[in-house]
């Protein structure tokens, strides 16, 4: 299995806390939270890791290399000069990724078995697959309505009462998915799940616990706490 991990954010909700570092270099007991994403990666046996970076690129490559010492594989796809959007930056690394592979966010951190996910995308002749959580807005705003095991509405507008499921933060793809996407532009998780979703090709696959995040300061302090738990 393959993961792409997006770590090119600015992370502006966090203030001087990443001012000078990525997102994903903040310390959480000790260790770079990215460094917990991937040891979370190595417990589900996914050890080939693609990180498409971008702000202060340098900090992670200097402090993973190759991801030898870490135990995995890792190689990097870099946005270049102008911001390419989450999955801009998925397209702009297509020569590196096998046909069937997982995208994650770089902020989150999920218990799930992504094996099982694997397994159920690949018996279904689907383009995509969102994992996703029924959140009732706890988490974070709820943004996604599922009918029969497809997602049928990506987005926080025009909220109904219907929206109780939320982008838990890992996706799966063919690669062949991309094709929908134009090279060298900035494009978007909203606009490439909502080509997927118009297409019914957009799986979900539900899981039961919660997720974790390092999006706010709020967030951040309660990742520590369960890391430390």
């Amino acid at each position: 299995m393959q993961m792409v991990i997006l770590c090119g954010g600015l992370a502006t909700r966090l203030g001087d806390l990443a001012k000078d570092i990525p997102k994903s270099m903040i310390q959480i007991e000790g260790k770079p939270f990215l460094e917990h994403q991937i040891e979370n990666m190595k417990n589900h046996s996914i050890k080939d890791i693609i990180l498409c970076v971008g702000h202060l690129s340098e900090k992670i490559k200097d402090y993973f290399g190759n991801g030898e010492q870490f135990g995995v594989n890792i190689r990097y796809s870099h946005d270049g000069d102008k911001p390419l959007g989450q999955i801009g930056a998925v397209k702009n690394a297509e020569s590196l990724l096998e046909d069937v592979f997982f995208v994650m966010y770089g902020d989150s951190y999920l218990s799930v078995d992504f094996q099982k996910v694997h397994s159920y995308f690949t018996q279904n002749n689907k383009l995509g697959l969102m994992v996703a959580y029924k959140n009732y807005d706890k988490y974070d705003m709820s943004n996604l309505i599922i009918k029969d095991n497809m997602v049928t509405k990506y987005g926080r507008n025009g909220v109904t009462k219907d929206m109780i499921y939320i982008d838990y933060g890992a996706s799966l793809f063919r690669k062949k998915a991309l094709d929908l996407v134009p090279k060298n532009t900035f494009y978007t998780t909203k606009q490439f799940f909502s080509d997927l979703i118009k297409k019914e090709e957009l799986l979900a696959f539900e899981v039961k616990d919660r997720f974790y995040h390092i999006g706010s300061p709020d967030s951040l302090k309660e990742f520590g706490s369960f890391i430390r738990s």
